[in-house]
């Protein structure tokens, strides 16, 4: 809902353009003006800083519309008149927005009517006035979900191949094969009602709830997997109702083979079987006529499908009414009737070898086992997705999915049980054996109704097959993560044309092959993946049990998932474990082409709630105790622009991104950039989310692994305190404090700059937070600049290692790695010169770092000769330093004050500052001496003397780096980040 700050902003200057009649408007809508707001693009990458902008440059377009003034006086709240006579709002204490309750409720749930965006969204906001769409036609759970599902699952295999199995694996394998089996589906479905039942669910069924649970990637690759075993699905029922009528009616076939010779002997009588080619051409003109049923749309074929179903039904009623009128002195040899005895006799397994076609032969080339069903048997217990597919043509998705999906679930497999049950009964074990088609054998009142079932229960899962996969396909377009499938999309309740017919020529291609045994097995393994993926999701959610996840579906744990999860991965491998890898490398590569070229689509998935999860945990059990050294990282907050101003759109400077790179090893760490706007935040916070975009452009841009803060204040320096204090969680709170050194402090007369320098320096102090100052930033190398010489450190007082691990921490870089370190040491008397050198060795040897270590006392600086350019450096600082004391001086006599600089009260120490300055400039000469041509030099900060303006300080500093081209100013933070101890 909108704020009333939000309605304050929307009710400015600029008008909208409506489309139609103001007439049209209600009118609580009417009187209400917006201005436009220019919308921000963030996505883009470029390749110069200074083009880096993610703001759209293009005005948006101005328009206005004449709209009647509802409203009794300027500033009031606007009058409802939706339902009856007009009154004042009684919500006005809580900002609501007339516009959002009329528009409010409709837009949430995505139904006609979308409420314009908000201003603070960086949208355009604009009204418009649509005709209402003609209402698509929805199904229902029974023609919708139940009946689809029950075509797809009642499939061949029942009929030709049950009994069989049956025959094969005995009465009591057969009743764990179908629990096996159908264990799996059950799980899958309980899992699919979970996640079905969380929310609205859009078009593409298994994949749109993939997708939003594990992420656009796994679910582009699952659904396109999912969509190929649809569409070759498909071919396989045409091919097999084809089959069945070219066997049942032989006339029809227009080139037939005939078989007289098997294995280079002579057959007593020649079989006549269908002709390849006759397969074809029936099974495209099979094809093509169900392809017209789909293009009538749900409506067509939810009148097509009972004329599928209904003789289905009936010869399932004429099959178990043959089983119990067989009688023993039935005229079919082997035929029992309901018998106790072949009860007992079918009851264990019968494990042999087969012919090709499924006759009992010792020299078959093929051994059937219980691992060898499974692979046959599974194909009769899916298409339970069959429903989910079309869940953009459901009335009520969170309704009928789980309740149609289970009940066709239990239907089916409550008939299977009953069937092993019969047919192990009905016929002896060579009966089942030999004769595929038993149940038209023992069809009641006769064998043609079978044939008819068979026939029609192939062509109601092809036209199910059919209905869905385009429907599947233009979900997957919809979302707009693949380019190249934008041909597939559709509009909102349209049918999915050019998806059918990209559907049905994969279907009339696979249908010309004609021989699918090679693919069969993967169609399979697909279904299986996609199971397998659905189960996962709803295992995720369920553990991770976000306050989102509350599905209206209570039947269901994680617990249940994860096993259902493991069955689906079981069977992949009992079926082909070659088709298992051959399937899981399809997804891979589709997976791995989608991490590529895909669009980055933010669908809240299960994946970034674990990370959440997993984050919290490891934050936890890091705990708020010190980090021992040996698990340090440096987690550097960038102070990205705290002086001066860089080139518009450049939020910050090119280099520091390379910098914060050379302080992480192989990359590992996070980085956080800070930058701070002065004002108001009220009145800037839509500046500091459009700067912050910005930024984050930017750390993109140089593949840099950071986050992006920008805070308003008042002024720099309360803005830096306040980051100080609260930027971090526990242990992941920024421990170094990087910034860049401010030369151009005294060439562009900054003056406020020393004071807030000073500042940040001793606010990092009282923090415990270390400080690393660049100077020479512009200079610093990037990741192809090799650099050679050396890294020298000038180590004076000690910080706990931490220059010592970012000279290491440099080496590890491609741009820095011919480089050698130096450690300069300062001693204040010669007698300690040679004792330091040899434990500074040591203590380098036992941290496992290389370096050469100079020894430098103090002593030595009066006898050595100070560079020139220190010297007028020097003479430079003094008198500026004379200049400023004496200006200070006058201002405390005329005001009758003590002292006062940058605010406060002031002690000065001439004599102190003599020592300062010349100090700075022995170590300042002895750096030029040794290390003019040292890649980079480390020297260690020194803290801002207490009581001296900031102004001295500057100064001390300036001599200190005064002529040295790259150098890194460190300070530690009273703790230790390298260690002897393994």
């Amino acid at each position: 809902m909108h704020s009333n700050r939000d309605k304050e902003e929307m009710d400015g200057g600029g008008e909208i353009e409506g489309t139609g009649d103001a007439n049209e408007f209600p009118s609580a809508i009417r009187g209400r003006k917006y201005s436009p707001v220019v919308a921000h693009d963030n996505d883009r990458a470029v390749l110069e800083m200074s083009t880096i902008d993610p703001r759209s440059s293009s005005d948006p377009k101005k328009a206005k519309a004449n709209m009647q003034p509802d409203v009794a006086s300027e500033g009031s709240m606007p009058n409802h008149s939706v339902n009856g006579p007009q009154r004042e709002s009684k919500l006005e204490l809580f900002g609501f927005d007339s516009l959002v309750n009329i528009l409010g409720l409709k837009s949430m749930t995505g139904d006609q009517i979308q409420a314009p965006p908000s201003p603070r969204d960086g949208g355009d906001v604009s009204i418009t006035l649509e005709r209402p769409r003609p209402i698509a036609v929805k199904s229902g759970t029974l023609m919708g979900v139940f009946v689809p599902c029950l075509q797809n699952i009642m499939g061949i295999i029942y009929y030709i191949r049950f009994s069989w199995i049956v025959g094969m694996a005995g009465i009591g394998e057969s009743l764990l094969l179908v629990a096996f089996c159908g264990s799996c589906t059950f799980l899958t479905t309980i899992s699919l009602s979970a996640i079905a039942t969380n929310g609205a669910m859009k078009g593409g069924g298994p994949y749109y709830l993939i997708g939003r649970a594990l992420g656009p990637e796994v679910g582009v690759s699952i659904g396109l997997c999912f969509f190929l075993g649809n569409a070759v699905a498909g071919a396989m029922y045409v091919l097999g109702a084809v089959e069945t009528f070219l066997d049942a009616v032989p006339a029809a076939g227009i080139l037939r083979e005939t078989v007289t010779r098997v294995n280079g002997t002579d057959m007593a009588e020649p079989i006549t079987r269908p002709s390849l080619h006759d397969l074809q051409i029936y099974g495209i003109v099979v094809t093509i006529l169900l392809c017209f049923i789909v293009f009538g749309g749900v409506k067509m074929i939810n009148r097509v499908a009972p004329a599928f179903l209904v003789p289905v039904v009936f010869s399932l009623v004429c099959i178990f009414s043959g089983i119990l009128l067989a009688r023993h002195d039935h005229p079919a040899v082997g035929i029992t009737g309901l018998s106790s005895e072949s009860f007992k006799e079918n009851w264990g397994p019968a494990y042999q070898r087969t012919s090709n076609a499924g006759i009992p032969d010792p020299n078959g080339k093929i051994y059937w086992s219980f691992n060898a069903l499974v692979g046959l048997f599974f194909p009769a217990v899916t298409g339970i997705m069959a429903g989910s597919n079309r869940s953009a043509s459901l009335k009520d998705t969170q309704r009928s999915i789980p309740v149609g999906t289970l009940a066709a679930t239990l239907t089916t497999t409550g008939l299977y049980i009953v069937s092993v049950l019969f047919f192990g009964s009905v016929a002896t074990r060579d009966k089942l054996l030999t004769d595929r088609l038993l149940t038209a054998s023992i069809a009641w009142p006769f064998p043609a109704i079978v044939y008819v079932g068979i026939i029609l229960s192939t062509l109601g899962a092809a036209l199910q097959s059919l209905t869905g996969a385009p429907r599947l396909l233009a979900a997957i377009a919809n979302d707009d993560i693949l380019p190249v499938l934008n041909y597939f999309k559709v509009v909102d309740g349209s049918e999915p044309h050019v998806a059918t017919f990209f559907t049905a020529f994969i279907c009339i291609g696979c249908v010309v092959i004609g021989n699918l045994d090679l693919i069969s097995p993967t169609i399979t393994m697909f279904y299986l993946l996609c199971y397998a993926g659905v189960n996962l999701s709803c295992f995720l959610l369920d553990l991770l049990d976000a306050p989102s996840w509350r599905p209206r579906w209570k039947f269901h744990h994680w617990s249940l998932s994860l096993v259902g999860a493991l069955l689906c991965i079981v069977i992949m491998f009992l079926i082909s474990w070659a088709f298992t890898v051959v399937s899981l490398a399809l997804a891979s590569l589709i997976y791995y082409y989608v991490s590529i070229k895909g669009k980055a689509g933010d669908w809240g998935d299960g994946f970034k709630s674990a990370y959440f999860q997993l984050a919290l945990r490891s934050l936890r059990s890091l705990g708020a105790s010190q980090v021992h050294p040996k698990n340090w990282y440096p987690i550097p907050l960038i102070f990205c622009r705290p002086w001066g101003k860089l080139p518009e759109n450049v939020p910050c400077h090119p280099k520091l991104a390379d910098f914060a790179n050379c302080m992480k090893k192989k990359g590992r760490g996070m980085s956080i950039f800070i930058s701070i706007i002065d004002g108001d935040y009220h009145e800037r916070a839509e500046d500091a989310k459009a700067a912050c975009k910005q930024l984050c452009t930017y750390i993109d841009y140089k593949e840099c692994e950071g986050v992006a803060e920008i805070v308003v204040a008042p002024n720099m320096s309360e803005g830096f305190r306040g980051i100080v204090q609260t930027m971090g969680l526990g242990n992941l709170k920024p421990n170094i404090i990087v910034m860049r050194y401010p030369e151009i402090w005294r060439r562009e007369n900054l003056t406020e700059i020393p004071a807030t320098f000073v500042g940040i320096i001793n606010d990092c102090i009282v923090a415990y937070k270390a400080v690393v100052i660049v100077k020479g930033l512009d200079e610093w190398p990037n990741e192809y600049q090799r650099q050679y010489g050396t890294i020298d450190l000038y180590w004076i007082v000690r910080d706990g290692g931490l220059m010592l691990l970012l000279s290491q921490l440099l080496l590890t870089k491609d741009s820095f790695e011919g480089c050698k370190i130096q450690v300069f040491c300062i001693a204040e008397e010669d007698s300690d010169a040679e004792g330091l050198k040899a434990d500074v060795k040591k203590f380098l040897y036992d941290l496992r770092m290389q370096a050469e270590v100079i020894v430098i006392s103090m002593k030595s600086w009066e006898g050595q000769g100070e560079q020139q350019e220190s010297i007028e450096a020097f003479s430079a600082a003094q008198g500026r330093i004379a200049s400023y004391l004496g200006e200070m001086k006058e201002r405390a006599e005329r005001d009758k004050t003590p002292l006062m600089a940058d605010g406060k009260p002031v002690v000065v120490n001439e004599q102190q500052v003599e020592k300062f300055l010349y100090t700075t400039l022995k170590l300042n000469s002895t750096i030029l001496k040794y290390s003019r041509m040292a890649a980079v030099v480390f020297v260690s900060l020194p803290p801002p003397p207490a009581n001296h303006p900031a102004f001295f300080y500057m100064e001390y500093m300036d001599l200190l780096v005064e002529n040295v081209p790259r150098l890194l100013i460190v300070r530690g933070y009273r703790r230790d980040v390298v260690t002897l101890f393994t």
